[in-house]
């Protein structure tokens, strides 16, 4: 993929991903360009991927929609992310070094102490880390597989999940505390090589994660 078009597909991608774009919001290939700073070839030339993708269609002479997605695809999806990341878990225990593991969990631990600290209301610029460092981290644990079919499957699917429940997913000021939480869960025993402890508590986050994607709370 060249740079240009690079650009512009993640661009997209991140419209997606914060719900700027929304399941059935159509938007013109203009539009985009002006939400994103590509070219408008550059936008031409990445969106045949993003219908391959399923993450958006073409309507002819309305421009593109954001498909729309129902609750049994959200239950579907999460069944598929279990399967990945609990599989993905055991190689990431083997294949990614103590030392970026150790980072993630201090950089958590920090992040913690930050939220716990913000008597006024959490900055949204910590929100938006916390929001970027959860998608990038429980992507490195997928990518440990080595299979790059794997990452792309896991990769289209967490957008469709955030595109479906955008306002639900999304880390807040409310429930920073407990994503974090539920991340040192993972890490801490994951430090110290109990990937059985690790794997148990990876389990409850995306529970949890299910649960609220669905509309449910969790304590």
């Amino acid at each position: 993929m060249g740079s240009l078009r690079r650009y512009a597909y993640g661009k997209i991608e991140d419209l997606l991903n914060s719900g700027q774009l929304r399941p059935g919001q159509l938007v013109s290939q203009r539009e985009l360009v002006e939400a994103t700073g590509a070219t408008l070839g550059s936008v031409r030339e990445a969106i045949p991927r993003f219908e391959a993708e399923g993450l958006l269609v073409t309507v002819p002479k309305k421009g593109l929609m954001v498909p729309s997605l129902d609750v049994a695809f959200v239950r579907e999806a999460y069944q598929l992310r279990r399967m990945i990341e609990l599989s993905a878990l055991r190689q990431a225990a083997r294949r990614i070094p103590r030392e970026q593991i150790e980072e993630w969990r201090v950089w958590h631990e920090a992040k913690e102490i930050a939220v716990q600290e913000s008597t006024g209301g959490i900055a949204r610029s910590l929100i938006d880390q916390v929001q970027r460092y959860d998608w990038a981290m429980h992507a490195e644990i997928v990518a440990a597989l080595g299979n790059r079919l794997v990452d792309n499957v896991y990769r289209v699917t967490a957008i469709k999940i955030r595109m479906a429940v955008q306002s639900r997913l999304q880390v807040t000021g409310d429930n920073a505390a407990r994503i974090l939480k539920e991340h040192r869960a993972i890490l801490d025993p994951l430090a110290q090589g109990d990937v059985e402890v690790a794997t148990r508590a990876l389990e409850r986050h995306i529970d949890n994660s299910m649960t609220i994607a669905l509309g449910g709370t969790v304590t």
